[in-house]
């Protein structure tokens, strides 16, 4: 595990590798989060994180789902919808002058339905939203509305 100094280091100076996970349930709404760090702080987005060094997909994105969702499940549950690009003025630590890119990810997976669990580390908040709401909300951040247009 990377200090958060050397952590900063390597926002300063390379992408970082996610993945996003666009929750969808059987009415078609997608699960968002109110982002309670940086970047995109207080933005409405969907779950998801970095890829941490030598960790496999498969085991990223199951460490997500429980980390962010409570749930078990695999990757090969969902379907890719696409590789982006995400860049954001700022980074974690609110150094400044240290923008972040990500190349994310982003896995569409769709869940018979699931209760709104009490708010975790990453996010303050949750709710369901159409994709059309997501789109017409400015709240919702640039990078997640993308995945719908």
């Amino acid at each position: 595990m990377l200090s958060q100094d050397d952590f900063l280091s390597v926002v300063r100076a390379a992408p970082l590798v996610a993945l996003d996970l666009v929750v969808v349930e059987p009415g078609g709404r997608i699960l968002l989060g109110r982002r309670r760090n940086r970047p995109a702080q207080g933005s409405w987005f969907v779950p998801g994180g970095r890829i941490r060094k030598d960790e496999h997909l498969d085991d990223a994105f199951r460490r997500m789902a429980e980390a962010e969702l409570g749930l078990d499940l695999p990757r090969a549950a969902a379907r890719l919808i696409g590789v982006f690009e995400h860049f954001y003025p700022d980074n974690f630590a609110g150094a400044p002058g240290i923008g972040t890119h990500y190349v994310v990810l982003a896995h569409a997976v769709q869940v018979p339905g699931m209760a709104l669990g009490a708010p975790q580390d990453q996010h303050s908040e949750f709710r369901w939203m159409t994709p059309a709401q997501i789109l017409a909300d400015d709240t919702v951040h640039e990078n997640t509305r993308a995945y719908f247009r």
